[in-house]
């Protein structure tokens, strides 16, 4: 079975909306999670707002990583989008959590989450996510939209965590109810 991914960029105080991340350097060891994010990845999983943000800027980037990212199989859960231009993708039918389902027993290799905070919210409340992958910015925001909301307590455990130089941590955990 594919295991499903939630990968975010995320303040210490868990605010997850990068344009209000402290300013950091982008550094080799950020390149390297990343890469083996995309090595591990056979899809990409979307709310509206993020494929639309990456639609706009994915398709003219170029090199290896880019050809690679371009090129995944892109599920998309909108109600309100008609038609995907940055392929290969597909609208998810039905309710969410039913097709996640669906597309966890396929096969192509794990499923990953980017940003799409409200996606993965509702994917983590219905036990949905086998892991949680964290790129922790070194500072607080204060207010914005957090990936963990208020009120619905997430149980997890730490797979791993590697702090990098420029002061960003790598945190991977499994919610304790979808470990494997």
């Amino acid at each position: 079975m594919r295991k499903l991914i939630v990968t975010e960029f995320i303040s210490v105080d868990g605010i997850a909306e990068v344009e209000k991340l402290p300013s950091m350097t982008w550094n080799d060891e950020m390149n390297r999670f990343k890469e083996d994010e995309l090595a591990d990845t056979g899809a990409m999983l979307l709310g509206r707002t993020t494929y639309e943000i990456f639609a706009g800027s994915w398709p003219t980037e170029t090199g290896d990583f880019a050809d690679r990212f371009n090129a995944l199989p892109k599920y998309v859960a909108s109600n309100s989008l008609k038609a995907l231009d940055w392929k290969p993708a597909e609208l998810l039918k039905g309710p969410l959590p039913e097709a996640v389902r669906t597309l966890k027993q396929g096969s192509g290799g794990n499923i990953y989450v980017h940003g799409s905070l409200s996606v993965a919210q509702e994917l983590l409340r219905h036990g949905l996510v086998d892991r949680v992958r964290l790129l922790s910015y070194p500072g607080t925001v204060g207010q914005g939209k957090p990936l963990f909301p208020g009120g619905e307590p997430v149980s997890l455990e730490l797979i791993s965590a590697m702090p990098f130089s420029n002061g960003v941590v790598a945190l991977e955990y499994a919610p304790v109810a979808a470990k494997s």
